[in-house]
């Protein structure tokens, strides 16, 4: 997808909305434009002669219309506005659509970056709308005043006729130096955003290794330099308006002084010379507004190339149309799976199992959530999810299918139930299994219709933990991973969290990579991978008195 694609459906798709706004802008130009030809007969034909009915009729036209250039002015921008806004609605929401598709995608780009992309790009993308109705009017407005200018006096109205496209031509000349600008500033102004949104979200941290000091100055920098590029920006946009000012000035001049010559000579009436001088005047008008509508044109073509960046982005992870599953295959295996530090990497778990990994390397239990969340696809070997490859599937039977719970929980601004059903239904009894079995009964104390801020702020890291694993056991996968689920609980805790989850995963195939002794001795068995690979399996019992790096990784 390219910014031409991204600006061509936007007038398409509400192409019946433009059409009536550039129908009433237009007219509102036309009859703009009509208003000195008006004075211009009234001078002639009513203050000349002196005589009464001229007089009335010049005012009733005057009149009528001065009433149809206000309300088609009032019609039109309302039909322009509507499909702005229905634009930028629809572009949020294709944009927040790709960003949430399970599949992932290829941006490379950080949430901030994101956001600046729904909210601000998707606003100034929509103006095209605004330039091609504004364009047409204006056209329509130079069109009306060069015949005007043609019946009072041919070389009058052919300067103009040949003047203004050459002015229009010349101010445009501007349009790709601003585009270049404006997009250089919109991707300053995305990056300045996202670092933004990293260092709040992760303020607690620096404030605690000390380093909130560095970070502030490293956003200080990522300011400076969106300052730079907004200022680079508004001087080319001064620049073109400072041309498009003067241009149309001296072609007001030129026009109103050889009008003045030629009335002076006899040659055109009183009237005719007010309307000359009043149209040059108006003029500048539609000039200066088909500067500004290369001004919006160039925002919105910037931001539509980074709307369609994310549009247009590759899903990261392939997926199928296949929708059955081999009841007689393991639910999930990993064939010699290779990515960043894995290698060769082979497990399989079979319904009803639960399986303990030990990685003696945090980066092996990264690369292998990764791959089995979703959103990485192994360098070599396969993920098999019921006896078929995960690509040749159904995404959404592979979310059925496989839930991975990260050990950093997201909770939503809500209540405690709502985080909990995450938009399912279930019986105050399912709520309550799933939480006794977290170990979370306390955090629900006071009710399940308590309040949960944004983010979980007002829980300490330890709840936020157990209500995200009582969301994912309410879930019921029959393949359930888990990471570290009680790293942030005391030993109490911990016990009694390693019972609950053992039961209520009873007959569910649970992957879990932890090195808690309390829920490695529950699992059936256990992988330790070192450097990458599987190296020992065994149960923990055995593990625990046979093998020395195990019982350094583990025993506490």
């Amino acid at each position: 997808m390219s910014s031409g694609q991204v600006l061509r459906r936007a007038v398409r798709r509400h192409r019946g909305r433009l059409a009536l706004g550039v129908f009433w802008l237009s007219l509102h130009q036309a009859t703009e434009a009509a208003v000195p030809v008006a004075i211009g007969v009234f001078v002639d034909q009513a203050v000349s002669t002196g005589e009464l009915k001229p007089l009335l009729w010049c005012v009733l036209m005057l009149f009528a219309l001065f009433a149809v250039l206000s309300n088609a002015w009032k019609t039109g921008a309302r039909q322009v506005v509507r499909a702005i806004e229905y634009e930028t609605h629809l572009l949020r929401l294709e944009i927040t659509k790709r960003v949430l598709d399970p599949r992932g995608h290829q941006t490379g780009m950080k949430a901030g970056e994101l956001l600046s992309i729904a909210t601000s790009d998707a606003e100034k993308a929509s103006l095209v709308l605004r330039a091609v109705s504004l364009g047409f009017a204006g056209t329509t407005a130079l069109a009306v005043s060069s015949v005007a200018l043609l019946l009072v006096d041919v070389p009058l109205g052919l300067g103009v006729v040949i003047g203004v496209p050459l002015l229009v031509l010349g101010i445009q000349s501007l349009s790709p130096l601003l585009t270049r600008r404006t997009s250089s500033q919109q991707a300053a102004v995305a990056s300045s955003t996202a670092l933004a949104t990293d260092l709040v979200s992760g303020l607690r941290t620096l404030r605690g290794i000390g380093a909130q000091h560095n970070a502030a100055e490293r956003y200080r920098r990522s300011s400076q330099a969106t300052l730079k590029a907004t200022l680079r920006a508004a001087n080319t946009n001064g620049l073109q308006d400072g041309v498009t000012t003067a241009a149309g000035g001296l072609l007001l001049a030129a026009v109103a002084g050889v009008a003045g010559w030629f009335a002076l000579n006899g040659r055109i009436t009183i009237g005719e010379f007010i309307t000359v001088v009043g149209l040059a005047q108006f003029v500048a008008e539609p000039v200066g507004i088909l500067g500004y509508c290369g001004q919006l044109a160039a925002v919105a073509r910037a931001s539509a190339g980074r709307l369609a960046d994310v549009l247009g982005s590759p899903a990261l992870i392939p997926t199928g149309t296949g929708v059955v599953l081999d009841p007689s295959q393991p639910l999930l295996a990993l064939e010699k799976v290779s990515y960043r530090s894995l290698a060769d990497f082979s497990l399989s778990l079979e319904a009803g199992e639960s399986l303990g990994v030990l990685c003696y390397d945090p980066r092996d239990a990264d690369s292998l959530l990764a791959i089995l969340a979703g959103r990485a696809l192994p360098t070599s070997g396969r993920v098999v999810v019921g006896g078929t490859p995960v690509e040749e599937l159904d995404i959404d039977l592979v979310r059925r299918s496989l839930l991975v719970e990260q050990h950093d929980t997201d909770l939503f601004e809500g209540t405690l139930r709502t985080n909990l059903l995450a938009g399912r239904s279930a019986t105050d009894s399912s709520l309550e299994a799933a939480v006794s079995a977290a170990a979370a009964s306390d955090v629900v104390a006071e009710g399940l219709d308590s309040p949960v801020a944004d983010r979980g702020r007002t829980l300490s890291g330890g709840q936020r933990q157990r209500l995200g694993l009582a969301r994912a056991l309410l879930a019921e996968p029959p393949v359930l991973v888990l990471h570290d689920p009680s790293t942030a609980v005391d030993a109490v805790t911990e016990e009694s969290l390693a019972s609950g989850l053992v039961e209520a995963r009873a007959g569910l195939a649970t992957l879990m990579l932890t090195s808690s002794p309390a829920l490695l001795g529950r699992m059936h068995r256990i992988l330790v991978v070192s450097e990458g690979t599987v190296t020992t399996n065994g149960r923990h019992a055995e593990l625990a008195n046979n093998d020395p790096a195990y019982q350094e990784a583990v025993l506490r």
